[in-house]
């Protein structure tokens, strides 16, 4: 059978790619096209992306791969939006979801529409990055740009308007704004105008599969343009039992859902329903993930203190274990900035030993996670009463063997990791789907299990995981 090729443009919270992924109807093959950093830029105070650098990579990354592909796919992070004027043009860069905007925006919001209400309508956790308080806070300083934009487009729509011409918004992405209502299947509209924001903006939402248009005679495909709604796609189970962790700058963590799950419990244990691909929902927790251990190397970077991510594995694994655990959802830890003062202030503010060597930060961040994992899967189980009893890592979090291992040892689970690259994989197979070279993905997630090769972890010492479990709860219950 003839080798058919995609592109799967996948933007992260730290770097980006451009990957040709191929399929000859046995197995899927990848060459990376290009690589690039995703490095924000602070302007007067406010945190931007710096949207027309990725648009210049993401089409060196194209013209790289030539012309002879047959789909072109962009899944990118979540909750970040830009502003079009009537002409079609950028208004501003738009705002990054990490910027101090959005400080005391969640109770703002909540004075005008309860929060239980929030919730019902949008079936979305609270966390302050959502596109709900980004343009709460627009409202609230009397922004010109809500006045003056025609159209409002998340962030990988964005990169669809550009390359097809076509302005909408894919559901999986825009239903992870708050600004979406999953009952209705549109707009949370009446939250958005009770709050004031012009809901004429807001655009036609389309499926996962669909063809917008072309560029440059290649068919533009939406694939799943949430990152994590891709990632899910390309999981390599058989199986309903399984839950996936979705390991990089975020670490999610759910469940893949016929159906939303919006009810007092699943309010309570602040969860989220996101959607997914052809038809599903993604009940997950965000957990701040590997965040903290990117800070702290980008802090001792600045000191001239040079660390591989290995290395810094490396340092974990020869530090003593349990000596100090962090909340890593701490909203201390949101903000870049020098992550390892913040760890010892919540050491010192928990009455635990603070960490003094590299080994026993970036070990604390990993047992943390772990535990932190273990918390938001039991979560899950609780809600929904189904069994798991594997966990898939994927993203590239599943290099990270010494994490793996410990989420295994905390969670109690069998620990899958890999593929590294499934975001690009399931951007590619929803791509493939819409072309008619696979029937659904269930057929690729069997291709996958077949072929991708995955790293099995079973769980260890779960007495002492126990134990540090225990003390790691009293920790949350001091952070909610």
């Amino acid at each position: 059978m003839t080798t058919k090729d995609v592109l799967a443009v996948d933007l992260g919270a730290e770097s980006g790619r451009v990957i040709r992924v191929g399929f000859d109807g046995n197995q899927f093959q990848f060459e990376e096209m290009h690589r690039f950093s995703n490095i924000p830029v602070q302007v007067r105070g406010t945190l931007h992306w710096d949207v027309l650098r990725l648009w210049h990579e993401i089409t060196t990354g194209i013209h790289a791969a030539g012309k002879d592909v047959a789909g072109i796919g962009v899944d990118t992070w979540g909750v970040d939006f830009a502003l079009l004027d009537r002409n079609g043009n950028l208004l501003s860069n738009p705002a990054h979801y990490r910027d101090s905007r959005t400080d005391g925006m969640m109770e703002w919001v909540f004075e005008r529409v309860p929060r239980r209400t929030v919730f019902e309508r949008t079936g979305i956790q609270f966390m302050v990055i959502n596109t709900l308080y980004q343009l709460a806070s627009l409202v609230n300083q009397g922004s010109p740009l809500l006045d003056t934009a025609a159209t409002f487009l998340p962030i990988p729509d964005l990169f669809n308007y550009w390359l097809s011409g076509t302005k909408s918004a894919e559901f999986s992405h825009a239903s992870t704004m708050q600004c979406y209502n999953p009952r209705t299947g549109t707009w949370d509209t009446e939250t958005l105008q009770t709050l004031g924001v012009p809901t004429a903006i807001f655009p036609t939402i389309v499926k996962p599969g669909t063809q917008i248009g072309k560029y440059q005679g290649i068919p533009v495909i939406t694939p799943a343009c949430h990152d994590t709604g891709c990632a899910v796609v390309g999981v390599p189970t058989t199986t309903a039992d399984y839950a996936y962790l979705s390991s990089g700058t975020w670490s999610l963590l759910g469940l893949e859902m016929t159906e939303p799950v919006i009810n007092d419990a699943s309010y309570a244990a602040n969860v989220t329903n996101e959607g997914g691909a052809y038809g599903t929902f993604r009940l997950l927790k965000n957990v701040m993930g590997l965040w903290l251990a990117q800070q702290c190397r980008a802090t001792w970077q600045q000191q001239g203190r040079e660390y591989t991510y290995d290395q810094l594995v490396g340092e974990a694994l020869n530090a003593p274990p349990f000596r100090s655990l962090v909340d890593p959802d701490d909203p201390d830890f949101l903000a870049p900035g020098d992550m390892p003062t913040r760890i010892r202030a919540f050491c010192q503010r928990t009455n635990q030993p603070q960490p003094e060597t590299v080994g026993q930060f970036i070990r604390t961040v990993y047992e943390s996670l772990a535990l932190k994992y273990r918390d938001a899967l039991e979560h899950l189980v609780a809600l929904t009463g189904r069994n798991v009893d594997r966990l898939h890592i994927i993203g590239g979090g599943s290099q990270n063997r010494l994490l793996n291992q410990m989420t295994a040892d905390a969670t109690g689970r069998v620990v899958i990791a890999g593929p590294v690259e499934a975001t690009a994989l399931g951007n590619a197979i929803v791509q493939f789907v819409t072309l008619g070279e696979l029937d659904d993905v269930g057929q690729a997630r069997a291709i996958l299990r077949e072929t991708m090769g995955t790293e099995l972890y079973t769980p260890r010492h779960t007495a002492d995981w126990q134990a540090a479990y225990e003390r790691f709860s009293g920790y949350l219950d001091e952070t909610l």
